[in-house]
């Protein structure tokens, strides 16, 4: 799932920037501005856990009850390194503790030859699952996203309004000060 930032169309470069946006407020913590070559944000987690996506119940449930401590990071599945939920390991009958090491070389995305199947059984997550405490439907998500990233300029506005009217005041102590 990819939230633009607003009021950009086709971006002349673009980087991603991924990972714990389970929150609007993260993604303006990281503003697209003219400065900021990063235009896209990936919201992947979030969306899983909607009434639409067509995830298991099961693994909806265990974003919505896991945090960012249930995040077990392995190559073991896929010969890539990535982010997976502790309780979907655990229900395969593997101990996260001690998960082998992938040999890369061997890759194998379709999981053949195993009853386990990596995203069927074995589910993915991001460490901003944490955010994530309901299941909404796509809509009521992106509406709360908006209004969280809403919110969250509104407060750096005035951060910086405030900050801009207190260098002076700051200024002149240390000028004064120092005159003594």
């Amino acid at each position: 799932m990819v939230a633009l930032c607003p009021g950009r169309r086709d971006p002349p470069l673009v980087r991603r920037a991924a990972g714990a946006v389970g929150s609007d407020r993260n993604r303006a913590g990281r503003p697209c501005g003219p400065r900021d070559r990063s235009r896209l944000r990936y919201i992947g987690s979030a969306f899983i856990a909607t009434r639409e996506a067509h995830a298991a119940e099961a693994y909806k449930a265990s974003i919505v009850a896991s945090s960012a401590s249930d995040i077990v990071y392995t190559n073991l599945f896929t010969g890539v390194h990535g982010n997976y939920l502790r309780a979907s390991i655990e229900n395969a009958g593997l101990d996260p503790e001690n998960l082998p090491q992938s040999d890369p070389s061997k890759m194998d995305f379709a999981n053949s030859g195993s009853s386990v199947k990596t995203w069927r059984d074995i589910w993915g997550s991001g460490q901003g699952i944490g955010a994530i405490d309901t299941i909404p439907s796509a809509a009521e998500l992106i509406a709360r996203l908006t209004d969280e990233y809403d919110q969250a300029l509104e407060a750096l506005a005035f951060s910086r309004s405030f900050a801009r009217r207190m260098i002076p005041i700051q200024f002149s102590i240390v000028i004064t000060l120092s005159s003594r």
